[in-house]
């Protein structure tokens, strides 16, 4: 009887099969592997920053400013130095500071970026990799060539109960939003809520190069800011939380063929910040995470000019983490915060005085 030297068809076809359910096993675990550790990087990114603002207040016993404006600045329609400028010696990076030619502003005379007429492409166009998030997905800078930010620095909770009640705010120049007390410089002193339960920074996705149209269903839509259909007052209520409440929910029903008001500005520079574009630099505690970036239509008696979402609009965190964002909390600590979220809990995340007490287990 002779021998058999290979394998049947039915056989070769089994092991393909198992072969096949093998991979299909194994694919999932290693983009898992994957994901982690980018979102480790991202969380060591948060820390970096967390330990950067430490060094920073030993230094200057403040925390840095959301934006410099008006300080130094001539001409430039509100955009100014922005908080990551401030830490990049703590970052390790004087050179880089030292290399910023501060006694120029920043745009001159124009309301759009021209750091090449002032000599500070250098600093400008350079990305500082603990700045961005590998888990962001895209290496395409929203306004290439200049560096982009994957960080937000926290401007507060929702402007119904007081604008830049944050931990990383504007430079107090101007009275007329809101509570004007609120602005900076803040010290660890303002934090009375406790630097452990106020957040500092979190992750945002970059925004579109070009600045194209995106649709509500779109995978993009966290990348881009939509025209709230509900507003609410810009100024402190008495119908806070109730009509922010509504302003939410508004804001995630927006019908996904509804086209976005702009798809760039999420953290289009790293150098230059706006008091009232929050999303370059900052981000609030209105919607919860992954939420939608929802500009308020009533804000500053309707200003059409708002295009990156002021104060009292929603402007949240958003990453690619399944479930959540990582947040950095002004202790040093970073957490990761549940998408699902209660908005009571998330709005005293982002208050730095509001008297809250907030459980470890709510969040």
């Amino acid at each position: 009887m002779r021998r058999r030297s290979g394998f049947t068809l039915i056989e070769l076809l089994v092991v393909i099969a198992i072969i096949a359910v093998l991979i299909a096993l194994l694919l999932p675990a290693v983009q898992a592997a994957r994901e982690a550790a980018r979102r480790a990087q991202c969380i060591n990114n948060l820390k970096q920053l967390g330990l950067a603002v430490h060094n920073y207040i030993s230094s200057n016993n403040v925390l840095p400013l959301s934006t410099m404006y008006p300080a130094s600045e001539a001409i430039s329609w509100g955009w100014s130095y922005a908080w990551p400028l401030a830490l990049l010696p703590n970052l390790e990076q004087s050179t880089m500071f030292n290399a910023f030619n501060f006694s120029t502003g920043l745009f001159g005379n124009s309301s759009t970026p021209n750091f090449a007429s002032l000599g500070n492409t250098t600093v400008a166009y350079l990305q500082l990799s603990v700045l961005i998030c590998p888990s962001d997905g895209t290496r395409v800078r929203p306004a290439d060539p200049y560096g982009a930010n994957n960080y937000a620095g926290n401007m507060g909770p929702p402007g119904a109960f007081g604008v830049m009640l944050g931990t990383i705010v504007p430079n107090r120049f101007y009275a007329g939003w809101g509570d004007g007390a609120n602005f900076g410089p803040i010290g660890l002193e303002n934090i009375t809520d406790g630097t452990s339960n106020t957040a500092l920074f979190s992750e945002h996705l970059l925004g579109i190069n070009g600045g194209p149209s995106v649709l509500r269903g779109s995978p993009d839509f966290k990348r881009a800011v939509y025209d709230g259909p509900v507003g609410i007052p810009w100024t402190p209520h008495p119908s806070a939380p109730a009509a922010d409440v509504a302003f939410i929910q508004g804001c995630m029903s927006i019908p996904g063929t509804k086209a976005s008001r702009t798809s760039s500005g999420s953290g289009e520079y790293w150098v230059a910040s706006y008091p009232w574009h929050v999303v370059v630099t900052d981000y609030l505690h209105n919607g919860t995470p992954n939420s939608v970036n929802c500009q308020n239509p009533q804000e500053y008696f309707g200003a059409t000019w708002l295009t990156f979402v002021g104060p009292t609009g929603s402007a949240p965190p958003t990453s690619n983490h399944p479930g959540g964002v990582n947040v950095g909390f002004t202790d040093g600590s970073v957490k990761f915060i549940k998408d699902s979220v209660g908005l009571q809990t998330w709005w005293a995340l982002g208050s730095r005085k509001g008297g809250e007490v907030i459980s470890s287990d709510t969040y």
